[in-house]
């Protein structure tokens, strides 16, 4: 196992660099700059040349990567151009939030995807398993935005139940607990929402398949009641297929984040990137990329061991 770990480490070490090297050329390549967006209708040739020198940008692009990676080798992520503190502490502040908002979602979608599928997979081609499915088709082919501003129209403007965005109230600056879940509520509900449908149905396709495997026909041989053999043999199988999806739904889960956090004005991770793109911020935006990426990878790894764990006639071989 720690040997495997090892090898897992050193092959995403080149995964890695590929990432930061190719956001690190596709930021620069992008037309405009910190420098244009700094001066607005001040801009002028000379003092663009004259922000770029200070910053570093007038240097070759593979001499400015070379400086950032260096750097990062380092644990600096840099200084940001627009917020003039260092990324470091402006992803401190913000990736806590970002963090409860993702790992709300996947605890609550999951517990809700496994019931839906089981109660899809136990009464499959009824009329209840067409109604679930012309729902859970109906929320993936949703887009997040659009879903969110429905939630709005209705639970914030329509019935003034829940605020709308933010993660407080302007006119209460030290909320509590139950004032930031509520603030919550709605940007969790539109990721948990958009993330049922797809696990749901890959847990029903699990099971389904599960069901025609010759223990589970022995089960019914011996007389075992439908429960337990749904729970202890169909289920108990299946989920292992459904922890592969966990490493793999982080990039979603944060690129989905990311929208959600505009649309409610959540300040979090999704917020601060978007921020940092409309001004140039090149720290910020190979930041987070750096982190999302080793987020990626280290849950990959997590649910490949996990995966292990579960069914132990899995062999690691490094």
């Amino acid at each position: 196992m720690i040997r495997y770990t090892l090898h897992r480490v050193l092959q995403a070490i080149p995964t890695m660099i590929g990432i930061t090297l190719l956001s690190f050329i596709l930021m620069h390549i992008v037309p405009g700059g910190p420098a244009t967006v700094m001066l607005g209708d001040k801009a002028t040739p000379q003092l663009i040349a004259q922000i770029n020198r200070s910053l570093g940008l007038d240097k070759p692009i593979y001499v400015q990567y070379l400086i950032w990676i260096s750097k990062l080798l380092q644990g600096n992520l840099g200084y940001s151009y627009s917020y003039h503190q260092s990324v470091t502490s402006l992803i401190a502040l913000n990736l806590p939030r970002t963090l409860i908002l993702v790992v709300s979602a996947i605890v609550i979608s999951h517990i809700l995807a496994i019931l839906v599928g089981v109660f899809q997979a136990a009464r499959k081609d009824t009329r209840f398993d067409y109604g679930i499915t012309v729902v859970i088709y109906f929320l993936y082919a949703m887009p997040t935005f659009w879903l969110g501003v429905i939630l709005i129209s209705i639970f914030s403007i329509g019935l003034n139940w829940l605020p709308s965005g933010g993660i407080s109230s302007p006119l209460n600056p030290n909320p509590g607990f139950v004032s930031y879940v509520r603030h919550m509520i709605l940007p969790a509900s539109v990721l948990i929402l958009t993330t049922i449908p797809g696990w749901s149905r890959y847990l029903r396709s699990s099971m389904i398949e599960t069901m025609l495997q010759d223990y589970v026909r022995t089960a019914h041989a011996k007389g075992l009641r439908q429960a337990r053999i749904m729970i202890r043999h169909i289920l108990r199988n299946s989920l292992l297929s459904l922890v592969t999806l966990i490493g793999m739904s982080l990039p979603g889960l944060f690129s989905g984040a990311l929208i959600i956090e505009m649309i409610f004005n959540y300040p979090g991770m999704g917020l601060l990137f978007w921020t940092a793109a409309q001004n140039r911020d090149y720290p910020i935006l190979l930041g987070i990329v750096t982190l999302v990426g080793i987020l990626t990878i280290l849950g990959n790894l997590l649910s490949d061991l996990l995966y292990g764990w579960l069914d132990p006639r899995i062999k690691y071989q490094s």
